[in-house]
């Protein structure tokens, strides 16, 4: 079965087209890690995500133990703690319990690491292993102790535009997430609210009074880290969780309706017969004017035959880029509520070969808007419970970045 298996891999061109492939009776489910296939054979109707999600935690778990290394010298050194590892993690065809930091507190042999690999973090089990195996709170160990208790909580936004040559927006949406780093002691319950729509109509039906004036959204395809308690979420419609120690992600979500745009982009490219073109290009910020955009970069393309350019800005530095065939405009700081533009002559090199018509690819930009989100998502409240009654300080950051921002000219 693994001959067939390589065979059909090595006889095969279109190698990582897809990650299920079909020989004789049996599927084979595989990905490729670095130069290691890692293949899951099932012989009936098996969910194909779980299969695949299966290998993903799996190798997040052997890197754990290898220190941060999955090639074939890490797989040869480590192959009998592979097995245990195995043994473990899947019984009868199905998947069990693959936090590395459970599996770690009654596993503990070390794995033999590379020497390039990362130090091996110091890690305090608790006495009473099985609770975090059979609790309800397996992602977090007991006994945290912190001199400082905090919380840090980034949302970071990725806004996708696509707007025609006329200013008319074709196409937009706000995918985000919202990462926390918490440094807090015992097993604390935090609760956080949001501004979104169906939860402050639910608070208010709860408290019976008028829902809050002022902006709501409506999240769309959101998804929780284990840790959120899913009950409460859809009877309060409040994010409630007791989080894991240290960096995790939360949620994620997207939303379709209400974007704010942090720039509107007004380009005039002219062609002024066949060995010059005329270049302007307009940037507003939409944003507040006690915010800052930085790093922004704005992309125009030129056709391939271009020889030189020659430019005028308000802000920042142009250049033209013969790699990328654009135009490259980098700002460092952008202030919030300005215009900022960019005239350029563009010399082409004459051809007596008829050219073809040059498609015009659209403007892109790049950026990064602190205290900033598209969607107008804002955290409402973050209470932190513990029994002990320890105090804690929160810390929360909004961004937004540049997805695929473009503008067709």
């Amino acid at each position: 079965m693994v001959d067939a298996f390589r065979m059909h891999i090595l006889q095969t061109k279109d190698l990582g087209t897809c990650p299920v492939r079909q020989i004789g009776g049996c599927s084979f489910l595989y990905m490729r890690i670095s130069n290691v296939y890692i293949v899951i054979v099932v012989s009936s109707n098996a969910n194909a995500a779980c299969a695949l999600r299966f290998v993903v935690e799996a190798v997040a778990l052997f890197k754990s133990y290898f220190g941060g290394a999955f090639d074939e010298d890490a797989i040869r050194n480590n192959f009998v703690l592979i097995y245990e590892l195995l043994d473990e993690i899947m019984d009868f065809g199905y998947p069990q319990n693959l936090s590395p930091e459970i599996l770690k507190l009654y596993i503990t042999q070390e794995g033999v690491r590379s020497p390039f690999s990362s130090k091996p973090q110091d890690s305090r089990p608790p006495a009473n292993a099985t609770l975090q195996v059979t609790g309800a709170v397996g992602w977090r160990r007991e006994g945290l102790v912190y001199k400082k208790n905090e919380v840090f909580l980034d949302i970071v936004e990725s806004v996708n535009l696509l707007m025609s040559s006329k200013g008319t927006v074709l196409r937009c949406d706000a995918t985000g997430k919202i990462l926390m780093k918490c440094f807090l002691s015992g097993m604390p319950d935090l609760k956080l609210g949001l501004n979104d729509k169906i939860g402050l109509e639910k608070e208010a039906q709860i408290k019976a009074r008028p829902a809050r004036s002022g902006k709501t959204i409506e999240l769309d395809d959101v998804t929780f880290h284990q840790c959120v308690n899913l009950t409460r979420f859809n009877s309060e419609k409040t994010v409630s969780f007791v989080p894991p120690d240290g960096e995790f992600e939360l949620m994620k979500y997207r939303i379709t309706e209400g974007i704010s745009l942090p720039f509107r982009v007004f380009p005039s490219i002219k062609e002024l017969g066949r060995t010059r073109m005329e270049v302007n290009v307009k940037v507003k910020s939409v944003f507040g004017a006690k915010m800052f955009a930085l790093g922004v970069v704005v992309k125009v393309p030129v056709p391939k035959q271009t020889a030189k350019a020659s430019f005028q800005v308000t802000n920042g530095k142009a250049k033209y880029n013969a790699t990328l065939d654009c135009l490259v405009w980098k700002v460092r700081k952008f202030p919030g509520q300005t215009e900022a533009t960019m005239s350029a002559e563009v010399e082409l090199i004459s051809t007596i070969v008829e050219k073809k018509s040059w498609t015009r690819p659209p403007i892109q930009m790049e950026f990064q808007v602190p205290m900033f989100t598209a969607s107008g998502l804002r955290v409402r409240f973050l209470k932190v419970w513990e029994k002990s009654g320890y105090n804690t300080v929160e810390w929360v950051r909004y961004i937004t970045r540049a997805g695929s921002y473009e503008i067709r000219c």
